[in-house]
């Protein structure tokens, strides 16, 4: 530690520039990583959907589509051409419509009333043709945007998963520096009514607005990040980080009343260096966590976030001492009378109210706990569907053809008689109203060679049979995921392997998938923290009473949606029970250490007041900008998923701060006497006046 301190105080101006630098290197850096959009990319390899995928594209010309385009005035012939056009726009890799299921021979010389009605309605109805198109992963917003401009307006729309892909993708584009740009002032503001230096709240936020940046440009090293990790993940960094710099500066005003900068610096540095590790070390645990999952998205956050909170860490320790010593003389001339009120007496009052809250919080747990394992998710983006011109053209597709789910069912291509047995069981489902195979739309009794390649490609490929199912179904949810299943079983008689995919057969396997992440996320968060809390506090006890604390606020927070008969997105779920966790159980440790401190020489009520009353602002401070913070992102982001993500961590900081200010008070108080027993090496011989 003694070689790190005198290197800093030593080559303060090298450093700054060093990571000034780095800053600007990767600032530029941080435009040249591309961001996913596309859930079904961190799905497991072996998950049935993403195999389906694999075979799709190894196997088969098209792609499965994830757009509806809807022309309306057309003839057949007319409809022909736009297909055509369609086809040429860059990124779409297949436009499927009625020709491909009934042959363009059939399509030019039978009228369209001698066809199959139930098969036409599907492609066109009274002058509109439907069509369906695969678009590029990766190039949906340049995609959709030039196929609205080739469609123009006049009814005409498009809508799908591609299309709320692009819409996200347009969301986000501006929406991280817009948050930020409002979340900086408040904390700035926060900052200033928290400290006593005009020029403190710039030093924090230059110190961990750089790592923020580094971080952003570093993140080129993984090839590309997911949008959730884009847009959370700035902001998440710079609010649960924000404290390290708090705490050193504080060490350093302490010490500078005794020794002059340098020394009060190196001093400072090792004082504070075990509390921000520590309070640092909980936060990597539970972001750490989220890598466990299966889901890939999960250890996509878990990289930027523990890799963000690292390189705050970092930044504090070697980058803000030494911005610190060259502009310490400005930091005297900008001293201002602190703007907090007086806060010494919260104690009393709070000790006074703590007994019932604690008596509340007993009896909302475990209904709490119960009801946010009851909370119904959603898994996909269809929320994004309900916003601006993709809310318009959704509706103008439904009204005129309906809604339209199409799945695709990949088996071993060989018995023809088998494949027509298996679709006409299939065409029985309910909310199925369609089923596309060769041996249906063409006939089972006519070899595929005796046809046009582009007929039998469609259906047919070296080693497997393609199957369209047409349903009425949602994207998702518990009837959608009946039918996914009831499909899957129905295949299983007659056919060992099969291969089922399209965004509900997805979606269905995201949520089997996180149904087992959701129980290992949380279980390794909360022994990981156990153990960072054992270690610190040398008690069996302590780590207890402070997951009681935090984990009640976080049952309380999920469980909002349960009781208001909502449901709310995975990704919100998983992220928010490891990060309210690891972020805010800093407040439980810092009071319980200072707790525990005064209560050497103090009886433990008195202890607590003293505990209350002096570290309430630094604590209020911390939950004011992390919940900032949250609700910021909530009312910033029009993406869905990160709005409510944002509400979930904004509710859930406040009810962190509230157990810690009034309901982990008196946990600590209550069973002093057992802490005492059952702490390593407790020196406690403290008066017992109560």
């Amino acid at each position: 530690m003694g070689i790190l301190t005198n290197s800093i105080t030593k080559y303060r101006k090298t450093i700054i520039i060093f990571f000034g630098i780095v800053t600007i290197i990767c600032g530029i850096l941080s435009g040249l990583v591309s961001v996913n959009y596309d859930l079904k990319d961190y799905l497991p390899k072996d998950a049935k959907s993403t195999q389906a995928l694999d075979i799709m594209t190894s196997e088969f010309s098209g792609e499965l589509p994830n757009a509806r385009v809807m022309i309306n005035n057309v003839t057949a012939r007319e409809a022909l051409e736009y297909k055509e056009k369609l086809a040429e726009v860059r990124g779409v890799t297949s436009v499927t419509w009625l020709d491909d299921a009934v042959g363009k021979e059939t399509l030019g010389s039978v009228p369209l009333e001698y066809l199959d009605q139930g098969l036409v309605k599907n492609y066109y109805i009274g002058g509109s043709a439907l069509f369906s198109v695969s678009i590029k992963n990766g190039k949906e917003q340049s995609t959709v945007s030039a196929i609205k401009a080739l469609i123009g307006d006049g009814g005409n729309a498009i809508s799908g998963d591609a299309v709320n892909t692009a819409a996200a993708q347009e969301m986000s584009t501006s929406e991280v520096v817009k948050a930020m740009a409002i979340l900086i002032p408040i904390i700035i503001l926060i900052l200033v009514l928290s400290t006593s230096s005009w020029i403190e709240p710039v030093l924090f936020l230059l110190s961990i607005g750089i790592a923020v940046v580094i971080n952003m440009g570093s993140n080129l090293i993984f090839g590309q990040v997911s949008f959730i990790s884009n847009a959370i993940s700035p902001i998440l960094q710079m609010a649960v980080s924000l404290d390290y710099a708090i705490f050193l500066m504080h060490s350093f005003k302490d010490l500078r009343q005794r020794y002059e900068p340098q020394e009060a610096m190196k001093r400072a540095i090792k004082k504070s260096f075990a509390a921000v590790a520590a309070s640092a070390a909980t936060t990597v645990i539970g972001f750490a966590a989220l890598a466990f999952m299966r889901f890939g998205i999960g250890f996509d956050l878990a990289a930027s976030l523990v890799k963000g909170v690292t390189l705050s860490f970092i930044s504090v320790m070697v980058f803000l001492p030494a911005m610190t010593l060259v502009s310490y003389k400005l930091i005297d001339k900008t001293k201002h009378k602190p703007f907090f009120f007086n806060l010494k007496n919260s104690g009393k009052v709070l000790m006074k109210i703590s007994t019932p809250i604690l008596i509340l919080a007993v009896l909302v747990a475990v209904p709490c706990f119960l009801a946010q394992s009851r909370v119904s998710f959603k898994y996909g983006m269809s929320e994004i569907a309900n916003v601006s011109r993709v809310a318009v053209d959704n509706t103008a597709i439904n009204d005129k053809f309906g809604t339209e789910n199409q799945l695709v069912l990949l088996v071993k291509r060989g018995d023809a008689g088998t494949e027509k047995q298996l679709c006409n069981e299939l065409s029985n489902v309910p909310h199925v109203t369609s089923v596309i195979s060769y041996v249906n739309a063409v006939d089972s009794e006519i070899p595929p060679e005796y046809l046009s390649g582009d007929v039998a490609n469609q259906f047919y490929s070296k080693n497997y049979a393609r199957i369209i199912l047409y349903t009425d179904l949602p994207e998702e949810g518990d009837m959608t995921f009946t039918a996914v299943q009831k499909i899957t079983d129905i295949t299983a008689k007659y056919y060992d392997t099969s291969y089922l995919t399209g965004q509900s057969a997805v979606l269905y396997d995201i949520k089997n998938v996180v149904s087992t992440d959701t129980t290992v996320v949380n279980l390794i968060a909360i022994i990981g923290i156990f153990v960072v809390l054992l270690i610190t506090f040398k008690s069996i006890t302590v780590p207890f009473l402070l997951l009681f604390t935090i984990e009640t606020a976080i049952w309380v927070n999920l469980s909002f949606a349960y009781f208001g008969g909502q449901s709310f997105n995975f990704i919100g779920y998983l992220v928010i029970s490891t990060v309210q966790l690891g972020a805010t159980v800093d407040y439980a440790i810092l009071m319980t250490d200072r707790y525990l401190h005064n209560r050497k020489t103090l009886p433990k009520k008195e202890a607590m007041k003293t505990t209350l009353g002096s570290n309430l602002p630094a604590v209020l401070t911390s939950a004011a900008i992390l919940s900032t913070a949250g609700f910021i992102l909530a009312m910033t982001s029009t993406n869905p998923i990160i709005s409510e993500l944002g509400t979930l961590l904004g509710r859930g900081t406040l009810l962190s701060f509230f157990m810690v200010i009034c309901v982990l008070p008196e946990l600590l108080v209550l069973f002093d006497k057992i802490i005492q027993k059952t702490t390593l090496n407790s020196k406690e011989k403290t008066d017992e006046k109560r």
